[in-house]
Parts: C-alpha cells; structure tokens; sequence
C-alpha cells in the first residue's frame, strides 16, 4: 500500500493559503458509510481547522461511489460559487469484477470533470482490498484520507483563484 507507515492526517497549516472565503462542495457516497462518514469527518474536520466556515460548506450524499460522478457535476451546476469539491467514496475488492468497472468508471468520471469544469474536483475514493485496509486510511493507523483531500481542495481553490487573476 502506498500509504504504509504515513499518517495522511498531518499538514502544516502556515504552508496553506488562506481559506476563510472558499466554498467548498463534499459529495459523499452512502455504500460502505462506516468509511465514507470517517472520511467525510476527517476533510469536514481540516476544512474547518484551516479556516473555512461552516457555513460555505455545502455536502450532498448519493447511493454509491459510481454516481459520485454525477452528483459532483451537479453540485458544481447548482452552486457555481464552489471553489472545489470533494468527491468521497469508498470500494472493497469483493469476488466479482465489479470493483474493476466501479474503480475505473469513478476515476475516468473523476478525470472527466476536472478536464470539463472550472471546479477543481478531489478524489478521495478508496479503493482497498479489504475493510481493515479501508478503516487504516479513514481514521485509522495510517490517518484520514479525507482530510488530505481537504487540503489538496484548499490548494486547487486557490489554484483556481490565481488562475483566473493571471487570466484577467
């Protein structure tokens, strides 16, 4: 695993950019909740602690990780103020092939949308082998996932705004 040994949950705040007026949307699939609530928890949690306000955070559940895809396109078509969105899912391997086809359709999905949108949109999905492996990563021995999609949201919203003042 790549994340063996790291605790995704550490950032240092003063090398982040200030986060006080972004919006941030948070798409969260309801199949395998016991980790997409930990991760959910995890980025709610660093949003805040960086800085955003309660109240510019804007989250929208859907059934499963494979229409996270269009319930993050449409967050960003309803509320076109976002500054980026968080899409949090999780799969487990199970016997099937199904993980396959759900973990490439969410990641080209995922992909799609950030070639299509001005909204920089985060994949925080994981895509474990097992439970235990998703639990380490969602608030587990390895730290939370989601809140390191936090953090990579509060760089592309910024991203984002330094984009559009050397564009203008």
């Amino acid at each position: 695993m790549a994340t063996k040994g790291t605790n995704l949950s550490f950032y240092n705040k003063s090398e982040l950019p200030q986060a006080k007026d972004f919006k941030i949307g948070v798409v969260v699939s309801e199949w395998n909740n016991e980790i997409t609530e930990n991760l959910f928890q995890g980025a709610f949690d660093a949003l805040i602690d960086v800085g955003v306000i309660k109240e510019n955070i804007v989250r929208w559940n859907v059934p499963g990780s494979f229409e996270l895809i269009y319930g993050c396109k449409k967050i960003q078509e309803s509320f076109e103020m976002l500054d980026a969105v968080i899409a949090i899912g999780s799969v487990i391997q199970g016997e099937t092939k199904h993980f396959d086809f759900v973990c490439h359709g969410v990641t080209n999905g995922i992909a799609e949308l950030n070639l299509t949108s001005d909204i920089p949109t985060i994949f925080c999905v994981l895509t474990d082998n097992h439970i235990q492996q998703s639990r380490d990563r969602s608030g587990g021995k390895y730290g939370n996932k989601g809140a390191e999609a936090a953090i990579a949201a509060i760089k592309m919203a910024q991203l984002r705004k330094d984009a559009k003042f050397y564009k203008a």
